[in-house]
């Protein structure tokens, strides 16, 4: 069965983070909180995925695969919200509040993940730099600040280090399209320089 998937970044005051944070804060939570996706974080952790060009050629590879798949796709928590909650609209709630479109980050793919992506390219100890629970995070001023120095760490890629990330991303991007390896540093920068938090929520779309 086809799927989309989309994975928002988006920067806000800090009056609107707070009006997120109840129902964002407790999702997100509650998926980190869930005993596999704990589980299948500490395998990745033991064992990280091989080059993925290889990784169907050895049949001793496919477990550890779809347990990393199932630990990066929408936890079901954060999905639920930005889906099937009745008084929670992702377009109205975070979207339409953002300060102005340079302030946002999204990544729309076709039966794809983005943050699958962007965590296989990474490894396990660059990604556990990033703030929250595979790519759902909610983060005030102060937290962005506090936050940043992981994501810099995590997304400052040398010329090496950045090509054999590159050739760990299989996303298809079109020419408007930005990089997961791009678009959320850029976003964490530019709200810590203006003073602002953020919301990274990932989710389906029908």
């Amino acid at each position: 069965m086809g799927f989309t998937s989309v994975w928002s970044i988006s920067s806000h005051e800090d009056p609107v983070i707070g009006e997120l944070a109840p129902r964002v804060s407790a999702a997100i939570a509650a998926d980190q909180a869930c005993t596999e996706a704990r589980g299948r974080w500490a395998a990745w952790e033991r064992a990280p995925l091989p080059d993925r060009r290889t990784w169907w050629t050895d049949p001793a590879h496919h477990d550890a695969i779809r347990s990393f798949q199932e630990m990066t796709r929408p936890g079901r928590h954060v999905d639920d919200l930005c889906t099937v909650a009745p008084d929670f609209d992702v377009e109205q709630e975070i979207w339409d509040r953002r300060p102005d479109s340079g302030a946002m980050f999204t990544s729309v793919h076709r039966k794809e993940y983005a943050v699958a992506a962007l965590f296989h390219a990474l490894g396990p100890e660059r990604a556990a730099l990033l703030p929250g629970w595979c790519g759902n995070f909610l983060l005030d001023a102060a937290g962005v600040r506090r936050a940043l120095p992981g994501v810099e760490r995590a997304l400052g890629f040398g010329p090496g280090e950045r090509e054999r990330a590159q050739a760990q991303d299989w996303l298809d991007y079109g020419a408007r399209d930005e990089s997961v390896l791009d678009g959320p540093l850029r976003v964490l920068r530019a709200a810590a320089a203006a003073g602002w938090g953020v919301c990274g929520v990932a989710f389906h779309v029908s």
